[in-house]
C-alpha cells in the first residue's frame, strides 16, 4: 500500500479526470452528508447526478452502533473491510472521496480511510461543484454494481481516535499550565461554542468542553460562487492561510508546539463530521499528533454529569 507521503490529501478535478482516463485503479466515492435539520437527501442526489463511476458511501451506515444512538461513529475493522469489498476497493486502490458542498463531509471519510491504514486516499478539493465548474461530465444512469473485491481486515489506529473517557480526563487539564494536556479545537460556530446560539439537535445544550478552543471549520475554507448562479462551494485555503487561521485561533506559541510535535491536538465538532476538516487542515500543515473526538459535542453534552463552559 502506498505511504501517506506519496499520496496527496487533496487532488484537483483535472488530476482526478486524468487518473480516471489513465488508470483502472481509482475508486471514486461520494460521501455527501447533510445536517439533521436539512431537507436534502444525499443518496437521492447521488442517484440523479454524480461523477462517472462514483459509488455512494453512506457514513451513517458504514459505522458502529453507539450507546447514545449517535450516528457515523467509526466502524469496526470488519465493517470497514466489508464496505471496501462491496465497493470493489482493494488495498492498493487509490480512493478519491468527494461531497456536494465542496469541502464538508469528505474529510471525515478520508479520516476513516487513513485511520484504517488505507493511505492511498485523497479528497477532491471543491467536490462535485468544482468538478462541474471545470467542465467535466456527470452521469445519472443507474449505478453499475461493482465486482466485489477481497479486502484484508485492517487494524484501526486507535491513537488517532479519542474516546469520551479520554476527552473528559483531558478536560481537567489546563494546557496553559500542563504541558501534557492535549489541545482541543472545536469546529462548531462561535455562537454555539460560547453558548449564545442553539444546537441543531433539539434539547442539546450549547457551550464547550473546558479548556477547548473555538476554530470554526469554515476558517480553513475558501468560498467560491459559480458564475451566473447562486451556487457556492468550498475549497481548502492555501497552506500559509491555514497556518494563519490556526494562529488566530490558538496563538503562535501553541501552533509552534503542535507543529514541532511537542503538543498533541484533538479536533471536535457537533457530531464528529466537520472535525474532519480541522483534522485534515492540521495534517496538511504538518502536525503529526492529531486525533479526532468521535462523539464530539453531542456525546459530551448528552451526559448530564459533564461540565459545560459558556464563556469565550
Amino acid at each position: 500500500m502506498s505511504t501517506m507521503a506519496t499520496t496527496p490529501y487533496l487532488i484537483s478535478p483535472s488530476q482526478l479526470h486524468e487518473s480516471l482516463q489513465s488508470s483502472g485503479g481509482v475508486s471514486v466515492l461520494d460521501a455527501s452528508w447533510y445536517m439533521p435539520n436539512s431537507p436534502r437527501k444525499p443518496q437521492e442526489e447521488f442517484n440523479k447526478k454524480r461523477i462517472p463511476g462514483a459509488q455512494f458511501l453512506d457514513l451513517d451506515q458504514v459505522a458502529s452502533p453507539h450507546e447514545l444512538g449517535l450516528k457515523h461513529m467509526m466502524p469496526s475493522e470488519s465493517v470497514f473491510a466489508a464496505a471496501c469489498e462491496g465497493f470493489g476497493i482493494e488495498p492498493n486502490s487509490h480512493v478519491v472521496i468527494y461531497d456536494t458542498h465542496g469541502i464538508f463531509s469528505s474529510p471525515r471519510a478520508l479520516f476513516m480511510f487513513r485511520a484504517f491504514g488505507h493511505s492511498k486516499s485523497s479528497i477532491l478539493d471543491g467536490g462535485l461543484p468544482r468538478w462541474e465548474t471545470g467542465g467535466f461530465e456527470t452521469e445519472d444512469a443507474p449505478p453499475v454494481d461493482r465486482k466485489k473485491s477481497t479486502y484484508p481486515t485492517p487494524i484501526l489506529d486507535r491513537t488517532v481516535v479519542r474516546s469520551y473517557e479520554q476527552v473528559v480526563e483531558n478536560s481537567m487539564l489546563d494546557p496553559a499550565l500542563d504541558p501534557s494536556a492535549e489541545l482541543v479545537v472545536d469546529a462548531r460556530s462561535r455562537g454555539r461554542f460560547i453558548g449564545t446560539d442553539p444546537e441543531p439537535r433539539p434539547g442539546l445544550s450549547s457551550g464547550h468542553i473546558p479548556h477547548s478552543f473555538s476554530l470554526p471549520f469554515n476558517a480553513f475554507l475558501r468560498t467560491h460562487t459559480i458564475p451566473n448562479t447562486p451556487t457556492q462551494y468550498t475549497t481548502f485555503l492555501p497552506i500559509s492561510e491555514l497556518r494563519q487561521a490556526l494562529v488566530d485561533a490558538i496563538g503562535t506559541e501553541q501552533v509552534e508546539l503542535i507543529l514541532s510535535g511537542k503538543r498533541s491536538i484533538t479536533t471536535s465538532c457537533g457530531s464528529g463530521m466537520t472535525a474532519g476538516i480541522l483534522w485534515l487542515g492540521l495534517r496538511m500543515l504538518g502536525a503529526e499528533s492529531v486525533s479526532l473526538y468521535d462523539e464530539s459535542w453531542t456525546g459530551y453534552a448528552s451526559r448530564s454529569e459533564n461540565r459545560i463552559e459558556k464563556s469565550a
